[in-house]
């Protein structure tokens, strides 16, 4: 418990911070119109192209016995990599909702 008050105390900037930006996110996300929802998330999906380098970095400066580490690494690079694609797939269906019928054939 003393190890955790320490660290509260060290870090006491980041712990604000965090705090602040998880209040900021919500008050911002309520005011979006649902209209707008999906390009919106569609396109900040493509954003965890940075988490992808980030665990790949992470996975590479690992030493070789920290599983932990590494399979959280495995884990961000996969989810990471689902959610990016996603996020094409879904910004590609909203694109084809203003094609012409013409042009689909």
């Amino acid at each position: 418990m003393e190890q955790l008050s320490v660290f509260i105390q060290q870090h006491i900037e980041m712990i604000y911070v965090v705090i602040l930006s998880i209040f900021l996110g919500i008050e911002v996300i309520s005011r979006v119109p649902s209209v707008l929802h999906t390009p919106l998330m569609s396109g900040a999906n493509a954003i965890h192209g940075v988490v992808i380098i980030g665990a790949i970095i992470v996975m590479g400066k690992a030493e070789a016995g920290n599983y932990l580490a590494l399979v959280l690494g495995f884990l961000a690079v996969i989810l990471g990599t689902v959610n990016v694609v996603g996020g094409f797939v879904v910004t590609d269906r909203m694109l084809e909702m203003f094609k012409n019928k013409k042009e689909k054939k």
